[in-house]
């Protein structure tokens, strides 16, 4: 049992590596000029078109981006990156606005983007990633929103992903892409909160924010997922969440023969803690690791109680 456990665990590990080493940037990406707009607030005002701008600012839209939709570069010297959404400057405090109607699924720190707001749009099959926002000001949290309503606010060099010692411009990250964030996983190229990926944005869902605005039209069947198979896609979480499921699987049978039922207890009460923090981006698989270690708890538990209804009273 051991032996089977190891080779499947260091097979899973090839895996990883060997789809890790396979990602090698584009050269260049399907490129979109960008289309100026002098009055985003026309949009705004008309409540029968679909989208609007999140920032009601026309100088965001006339001036220079900082980064455009689908532009590659090195983002490091082994590895080239394209950019999946349009970068809008603003001064910090800008405030931002819904694109359109929906739901916020997401809204809450996320390292190099300070505070990151995501809608889903479902009758459009789009979602909205607002990034680089306000920790410090007011944030909307999960729930209804209505297109135009206000989201947040952009955030300080020194808090919206930046620091005292390494600022970054104030500026949106401005994502729009079809489908539901939970369509996506966590993790790898397809991960929902992707700023720079090592391929084609186009490829895999992402849409040219301001190309999706200016046009204002939308499908009859809503905007259509991308094209890959599941291992494609979820990669990363069948391997990762493979390792722990075989991991959880050995530790169980294993002290269920030696009889620990407290080891057993306790190794699952951290299984699940490290799941859920490891897994937090990816709903689905933290909540299955938390379930299989509440299911460990419980046969802990239950063992611990039998073992002692069955232990023989002691001497006097």
């Amino acid at each position: 049992m051991t032996k089977t456990l190891y080779r499947c665990i260091l097979l899973l590990l090839a895996g990883a590596a060997l789809l890790a080493g396979c990602q090698q940037g584009p050269q260049s990406c399907p490129s979109y000029k960008y289309l100026q707009l002098d009055r985003p607030e026309s949009f705004a005002q008309d409540a029968k078109l679909p989208f609007q701008f999140p920032l009601d600012d026309p100088d965001s839209y006339t001036q220079p981006m900082m980064t455009n939709f689908a532009v590659c570069g090195w983002t490091s010297p082994t590895r080239r990156e394209c950019h999946a959404a349009e970068d809008y400057l603003g001064d910090p405090g800008t405030p931002v606005y819904a694109m359109a109607d929906g739901e916020i699924t997401f809204s809450g720190k996320a390292g190099g983007y300070g505070w990151l707001i995501i809608i889903d749009h479902p009758q459009y099959n789009l979602y909205s990633l607002y990034g680089h926002l306000s920790p410090s000001r007011w944030q909307a949290e999960p729930g209804p929103v209505e297109k135009g309503q206000l989201i947040g606010y952009l955030g300080d060099s020194d808090e919206n992903g930046g620091s005292p010692e390494n600022p970054l411009i104030p500026h949106l990250h401005f994502g729009v892409r079809a489908g539901q964030r939970t369509d996506y996983p966590g993790e790898g190229e397809w991960r929902w909160m992707a700023g720079w990926i090592a391929i084609c944005p186009q490829d895999i869902g992402w849409l040219q924010p301001s190309v999706v605005i200016n046009a204002q039209q939308v499908p009859e069947d809503g905007f259509l997922n991308p094209r890959g198979n599941i291992f494609e896609i979820w990669s990363f979480t069948i391997i990762f969440g493979g390792i722990y499921l075989l991991g959880w699987v050995f530790i169980l049978i294993y002290n269920t023969r030696k009889n620990r039922p407290i080891f057993l207890v306790v190794f699952n009460v951290f299984f699940g803690l490290t799941g859920w923090i490891f897994f937090v981006k990816n709903p689905r698989l933290s909540s299955l690791l938390f379930a299989l270690a509440a299911v460990g708890v419980g046969i802990g538990l239950y063992r611990l109680i039998t073992q002692r209804k069955q232990s023989p009273p002691a001497a006097n």
